[in-house]
């Protein structure tokens, strides 16, 4: 399979679909502006308006559920402090959901780590993020890893 730059795919793209692709840049745009001082659980906000945060829930690769505000807070220390980026490999579009593949590449503390990706993506009637799936393919983590997870609901 081939792997292609979100940025140069994005085009391709319209409604749901496009706006996840943009969500991914904007992700990439924010991680990248994380090491800058000053950012924060505020500076999530550009990406806050794709998503219904009142109604948002994510599901992780653990099965852990976050609230709209819980995944900033869990975000923003990770931003802080690993370099992310990724390569776009296949979209494909439902009504009101989209599933978006990713070679994600991620590296903390000198560790680069390289992971399939597959999010599902639920809109709302107005077009807004209002579920995340996440599923991943990686190596098993380390106990530092794990420990991020503290704390974090995890469904049965």
């Amino acid at each position: 399979m081939e792997l292609r730059e979100v940025r140069d795919v994005v085009g391709d793209y319209t409604g749901n679909a496009r706006a996840v692709l943009e969500y991914s840049l904007m992700v990439k745009g924010l991680l990248d502006s994380a090491k800058e001082p000053g950012f924060s659980v505020e500076s999530w906000a550009p990406l806050a308006e794709l998503v219904e945060v009142d109604e948002f829930e994510r599901v992780g690769n653990f099965k852990e559920v976050m609230t709209w505000r819980d995944y900033v807070n869990f975000l923003t220390p990770w931003a802080i402090s690993a370099n992310w980026e990724c390569s776009f490999k296949r979209l494909t579009e439902r009504p009101g959901v989209v599933y978006l593949e990713l070679e994600e590449r991620s590296r903390v503390n000198g560790n680069l780590r390289a992971i399939n990706s597959l999010s599902v993506y639920e809109f709302n009637e107005t077009g807004k993020i209002r579920h995340l799936d996440v599923y991943l393919q990686m190596p098993l983590p380390g106990p530092d890893m794990l420990l991020r997870y503290e704390g974090i609901k995890i469904a049965n």
